[in-house]
């Protein structure tokens, strides 16, 4: 329900916030006062197109936020789908700059237009005597069908296994398409393969080899300095292992004299076994080097193969070669095998849609047994609002299978007695479709959380009881849901449990559209106003009395 709209500079309105309540809202006022301001600034946090030439200030931006409490319409997954935070008090603002310029968010994260659209109509439905809305909807007088019937949970099971049938069902196209290109490559992808797997490439094989045949082809400078570096450790004069040795030596005869000096010569000691065993560590890469021609030209017959095979396939390593026959071999296995999954899922499919006809069997009876009872309680709040000649027929028809079933609904209407049924928005004025949507909402709000609904000037073209009956169902509409009603008629403006005056402010330089939420006593004013004129009598403020049950 909208709990709160606060409106900066637009049209008339500089600064305005109006707090609504939960059932039924009044909204009354002189002609041109500004209550269709009002909507029309609701508007733009619906989504509509925004001008700045309504702007009250061209030189400041207008501003349009309303507050939000969403719990009872299930709008969890819009959220996660649109990666934005779920609030139970959600609120949407629109703010466009004198340029022109517009900027969206929900919950301040910046949104496009569309998702605030979108969630716009999920919360308010506008409805004027001038708009048909969605009541010619297909899918909104289906979805009034479906709440009438009460099998939501089975429609909720329906959609969900229709979204994994179709899933499924691209999923088979998809394997049929492989299946085929697969086949016609089979013999190239054979090919590719048997020449990967003959190379029996090892993942890290080409590091391994570049490194053997870097030390082959420099072996004889590998064993030069090798051998020089042995000369100069042990075996030239003044060797390094015998300069310390004799260094070693000396520290022994000082020893005697000092503690802190046998340390040195044991520390001294521990260098001389180190260097020892890094002398015979290079004799023994020195005698393990040496030129190999043979093993060069293999490790480089080697290395060709795996270098052409990389530029052939526009790799770089050859875990990239193996990731390739890796996907060959599927591929090949696909064109071998594919048949099998294909046919496997094709058989899922068939289960699937057996499952499906069923469910949809059980949407379509629960449909035709519904439909009876809604034409029949449509017409009796028709009847109510002085449409009692109205005739209304609800076709149901069996479609292909769908996300919603396998039915199509049609609403034929007639609103005089004698004249054809046909589609509503061909037989019906814009008073009429007005109350025969409060007549429908007045129903589905009984079995469903529908969003707010806002009535503007519903009551044309009725007066005396029937605007009363028009109030009462309204009064019983907004049991289920927040209405709020723009109206001139008394019998209506009675019924509210809010009722807000709107009205032009000129006791400054400029004229502004000012809205005050009305006492019970500054109520009783205001419909005897609407009853007889700016000045009521004594009848008239009694006669507002008995409609406020005062």
């Amino acid at each position: 329900m909208l709990q709160k709209l606060s409106i900066s500079n637009y049209a008339l309105i500089d600064d305005l916030e109006i707090v609504f309540d939960k059932g039924l809202n009044i909204m009354t006022g002189e002609t041109g006062a500004g209550k269709s301001i009002v909507l029309g600034a609701l508007s733009l946090i619906l989504g509509q197109r925004a001008e700045s030439r309504y702007f009250f200030n061209q030189q400041k931006k207008c501003i349009i936020e309303g507050l939000f409490k969403i719990e009872a319409f299930h709008l969890k997954t819009f959220f996660e789908e649109n990666d934005l935070d779920y609030e139970v008090e959600t609120v949407l603002r629109r703010e466009i700059s004198a340029d022109g310029k517009s900027r969206a968010f929900i919950n301040d994260t910046p949104v496009n237009l569309t998702i605030l659209k979108t969630l716009g109509e999920k919360l308010i439905d506008i409805h004027s005597q001038h708009a048909t809305l969605e009541i010619n909807n297909p899918l909104f007088q289906l979805m009034v069908v479906d709440a009438a019937a009460g099998h939501q949970p089975l429609l909720d099971n329906h959609r969900t296994k229709f979204s994994q049938y179709k899933k499924d069902n691209n999923r088979l196209k998809k394997l049929i398409e492989e299946s085929n290109k697969a086949k016609a490559d089979l013999d190239y992808y054979q090919f590719q393969f048997d020449e990967l797997e003959k190379a029996t490439l090892i993942e890290d094989e080409q590091e391994k080899l570049e490194k053997e045949l870097y030390t082959l082809n420099n072996a004889e400078e590998i064993k030069r300095n090798l051998l020089n570096a042995g000369f100069l450790l042990q075996d030239s004069e003044t060797a390094v292992l015998l300069q310390l040795r004799e260094a070693m030596n000396q520290l022994v005869s000082a020893a005697k004299f000092n503690a802190d000096i046998e340390l040195l010569r044991e520390r001294l000691n521990s260098t001389v076994i180190e260097l020892k065993d890094v002398v015979a560590e290079i004799e023994n890469i020195e005698q393990r080097t040496f030129t190999d021609e043979a093993r060069a030209d293999e490790i480089n017959n080697r290395l060709t193969i795996i270098y052409n095979l990389q530029k052939k396939h526009r790799v770089s390593s050859n875990s990239e070669l193996l990731a390739l026959q890796a996907d060959l071999s599927d591929k090949i296995q696909h064109a071998v095998f594919g048949d099998e999954a294909i046919e496997k899922l094709q058989k899922q499919l068939v289960e699937q849609r057996k499952e499906l006809e069923g469910l949809a069997a059980k949407l379509s009876a629960g449909r035709t047994k519904a439909i009876p009872e809604i034409e029949k309680q449509v017409l009796q709040n028709l009847a109510e609002m002085g449409m009692a000649n109205s005739a209304l027929s609800i076709n149901l028809t069996d479609t292909a299978l769908e996300k919603d079933g396998a039915n199509a609904v049609r609403f034929l209407f007639s609103a005089n007695k004698g004249h054809a049924l046909a589609e509503m928005s061909k037989v019906a004025s814009g008073g009429e479709l007005s109350r025969l949507m409060l007549a429908i909402k007045a129903l589905i709000a009984k079995y469903t959380a529908l969003p707010t609904i806002i009535f503007d000037e519903i009551d044309t073209g009725v007066s005396g009881e029937v605007a009363n009956r028009v109030g009462i169902i309204m009064e019983q509409l907004a049991q289920n849901l927040q209405v709020i009603t723009i109206t001139h008629l008394p019998q209506i403006a009675s019924k509210g449990k809010a009722h807000y005056y709107v009205y032009k402010d000129d006791s400054s330089t400029a004229t502004y559209t000012r809205i005050k939420q009305l006492s019970n006593n500054e109520r009783v004013t205001e419909i005897a106003k609407m009853l007889s004129g700016d000045n009521p009598g004594e009848s008239a403020l009694k006669n507002a009395k008995e409609l406020l049950a005062i």
